[in-house]
C-alpha cells in the first residue's frame, strides 16, 4: 500500500526560475516530490531508482517526453513509487515505460512507438493504469508477475500482442479496448490469473484472447470480434472461466478449449451474425434500477432500450428500420444522476451492438471552446473524433450558447461545428447534452438544426429528502461506516431545509455532508487520547452529522 509522503513541489518550464528539464528537477527531488511540467516537448529520457515521486502535466498543458533516438526506455523506474499524469511519451528504438518492482500509476497518459512493449510492468509491486492510450509499439502492455489494474485504457495498432499477462500475474483489466494487433489481443501465459471484464477486442492477426501454460483467467462481459484467429482459445492444462462474452466474426470455433483444459463457458453468445449481445442488457438495466429514485428517467431509458432492441432485431431480419439518432438531452439540476445514467446508456448501446466501444467521454465548455475564431472548430472536431464509438457527454452545455451570455461566438462556433457532425456520424456516437431545464431550452435554440438532432429530452427531477437519506446511507456503507439510526431525522431535516435553495446540489450536497460528517468523526476520535476500536472507527454518530449540518 502506498503511503503519502510530503515532499517538494518542483516546476519544469521553459522560463527563468524553473527547471529547464525533467531530469534536472528529478535530480533534486526528494521522496514525495510533486513535479509539475508546463507545456512543451522535452527531448530526454528519465531513469529513477527507489524514489517516490509524481510527475504531472500542468492544467490543460500538452506535455511530451520525446525519447526517440535513445537506446534506452523513455521512462524507467526501479523500486519506489511513480505517478505519471497527463503525459505523452514517444519512443522508437526502445520501450516507452519500464517499471521494475515499482508502484507505478499512470493516469490519462499517451504512449506511442517503441521497440518492445509500450508499457512493461515487472515484479511484485502493485500498479494502476487508467485512461491511457498505447499505440504503434511492438507490444502494447506487458505485465510480468505484478498485481494491479488496467482500466479504460486503449491499445491499438501494435505489431505484436496487445496486452500480455504472465508469470503468475493477477491484475484486473476492466473496460479496455484492444484493437489492431498483429498477433493476439490478449496473451495470458505462465500461470497468470487475470480478471478481464468488459473489454472489447477486435482486428487481431491471431486469437482475440489466447490462454497458455496453465493460466486461469476470469473473462467476463467481453466482446471479441473481427479477428483472424479463434475468438478465445484455452491451451492444454489451462483453466478459468468465460462468462457472458460475445464472440462474432472470428475463425471457427469462436471459443476453443483444449482437451485437457478445464475452463468453463457460461452464457456465451456463439460466433457469427446471430450473436445478439443480450447477455449484458439485464446487467446494465439492473445497474440503472439500482440507482435511488429517478422513476421517470428509468422508464424513459427502458423505453429507448426496447425500441433500439427491436430495431436491431428488424435489421438482422432484413426488415426496414427508421433512421435513428442516439443523441439525448438530459435536463435537470446538478447532482441528479445525469452523468451516471449517461455512462449506463453508453454501456447499453454497446451491449445492443449499436456502438462498438461504449466508452464515455465527459467534456465541458473549456474542452470545446478555443481562444480565437477557428480554434474552437478544431478543438470540437478533435473531441468528437475521440468520442466515436461511444458517448460524448457535454455537461452544462447551455454555456456554449449566445443566449447563455458566456463566450459569444466562440461557444456558438462549437455548437455550429457539432450540428453537422452529429448528423453525419449519428450511428457512430451518442451525444448527450446536460444542464438546467430552462437554460437547455435556450441552448437548443442556439442553432436552427440543433433541436432536431436530439431524439428525446429526459427530465431529471430533484431528489426527495428521503431519497437523499438513502444516498447518504449508501455513501456511508461504501466507506464501511455504520450510521447511527439517530442521525436519520437530522439528515431528513437538513435535506428538507436545503432543498429549496437556489443552488441545491442534490446528491452533491449529500456527498458534501457525508465528507463533513467524516471530518467531524475524525476530530471526535482524535480527542479520545487513545487508539479507537474498530467499532468506534466505523461509527458515524448523530452528533457528527449535526456538526456537519451546522447545527
Amino acid at each position: 500500500m502506498t503511503t503519502s509522503i510530503p515532499g517538494r513541489a518542483l516546476l519544469v518550464a521553459r522560463r527563468p526560475g524553473a527547471y529547464p528539464t525533467i531530469g534536472e528537477a528529478l535530480a533534486e527531488a526528494t521522496d514525495g516530490a510533486v513535479v509539475t511540467i508546463e507545456a512543451g516537448e522535452y527531448a530526454e529520457t528519465v531513469e529513477l531508482t527507489g524514489l517516490r515521486v509524481t510527475l504531472a502535466a500542468a492544467k490543460d498543458a500538452d506535455v511530451v517526453i520525446d525519447g526517440r533516438g535513445a537506446e534506452r526506455p523513455v521512462f524507467r523506474a526501479s523500486g519506489g513509487a511513480v505517478v505519471l499524469t497527463g503525459i505523452e511519451l514517444l519512443a522508437d528504438t526502445s520501450s516507452a515505460v519500464v517499471a521494475d518492482d515499482t508502484e507505478l500509476t499512470m493516469d490519462r497518459c499517451t504512449v506511442s512507438g517503441g521497440r518492445g512493449p509500450g508499457i512493461a510492468v515487472r515484479g511484485a509491486a502493485a500498479f494502476t493504469l487508467t485512461g491511457c492510450v498505447i499505440s504503434a509499439a511492438e507490444q502494447g502492455i506487458v505485465v510480468d508477475g505484478a498485481p494491479g489494474r488496467i482500466e479504460d485504457t486503449t491499445v491499438e495498432d501494435v505489431s505484436g500482442d496487445g496486452i500480455t499477462i504472465g508469470f503468475g500475474a493477477a491484475p484486473v483489466v476492466r473496460d479496455c479496448t484492444v484493437t489492431g494487433c498483429g498477433l493476439r489481443g490478449f496473451y495470458v501465459y505462465q500461470y497468470a490469473r487475470p480478471t478481464i471484464e468488459g473489454c472489447a477486442i477486435s482486428r487481431t492477426g491471431h486469437e482475440g484472447i489466447a490462454v497458455a501454460h496453465h493460466s486461469t483467467p476470469v473473462i467476463e462481459r467481453c466482446a471479441v470480434s473481427d479477428v483472424r484467429g479463434t475468438g478465445i482459445a484455452f491451451g492444454a492444462g489451462c483453466g478459468g472461466s468465460v462468462t457472458a462474452c460475445r464472440v462474432e466474426n472470428t475463425a471457427v470455433p469462436g471459443i476453443a478449449i483444449a482437451e485437457s483444459a478445464t475452463a468453463t463457458v457460461t452464457a456465451a453468445a456463439p460466433a457469427g451474425p446471430g450473436a445478439s449481445g443480450d447477455f449484458a442488457l439485464d446487467e446494465m438495466l439492473a445497474e440503472l434500477d439500482a440507482m435511488i429514485g429517478l422513476p421517470g428517467v428509468k422508464e424513459e431509458v427502458r423505453a429507448l432500450v426496447d425500441e433500439l432492441q427491436v430495431n436491431e432485431w428488424r435489421r438482422r431480419a432484413g426488415l426496414p428500420i427508421g433512421v435513428a439518432a442516439h443523441h439525448l438531452v438530459f435536463a435537470g439540476a446538478p447532482g441528479t444522476g445525469k452523468t451516471t445514467v449517461a455512462r449506463i446508456y453508453g454501456k447499453l448501446l454497446k451491449a445492443l451492438g449499436i456502438l462498438p466501444r461504449g466508452q464515455f467521454l465527459e467534456v465541458s465548455r473549456r474542452d470545446l471552446v478555443g481562444q480565437y475564431i477557428g480554434h474552437t472548430a478544431e478543438k470540437t472536431a478533435t473531441v468528437f473524433e475521440e468520442a466515436k464509438g461511444g458517448v460524448l457527454f457535454i455537461d452544462e452545455a447551455y454555456t456554449l450558447s449566445r443566449l447563455a451570455g458566456s463566450g459569444g461566438d466562440f461557444g456558438q462556433e462549437a455548437i455550429d461545428t457539432l450540428v453537422p457532425l452529429m448528423e453525419e456520424h449519428r450511428n457512430e456516437v451518442a451525444v448527450i447534452v446536460a444542464g438546467y431545464t430552462g437554460e437547455m431550452v435556450d441552448f437548443l435554440a442556439a442553432n436552427h438544426g440543433l433541436a432536431s438532432r436530439f431524439g428525446k429530452t429526459i427530465e431529471f427531477e430533484d431528489y426527495s429528502p428521503g431519497e437523499l437519506l438513502s444516498i447518504f446511507g449508501r455513501m456511508a456503507a461504501a466507506g464501511d461506516y455504520e450510521l447511527d439510526p439517530g442521525a436519520e431525522p437530522v439528515l431528513v431535516d437538513y435535506f428538507r431545509r436545503i432543498s429549496g435553495d437556489v443552488n441545491f446540489g442534490n446528491a452533491r450536497d449529500a456527498r458534501r455532508l457525508f465528507e463533513g460528517a467524516r471530518k467531524a468523526q475524525s476530530q471526535r476520535l482524535r480527542l479520545l487520547g487513545r487508539m479507537p476500536s474498530v467499532e468506534e472507527l466505523r461509527g458515524l454518530h448523530a452528533a457528527d452529522v449535526e456538526i456537519a449540518a451546522g447545527r
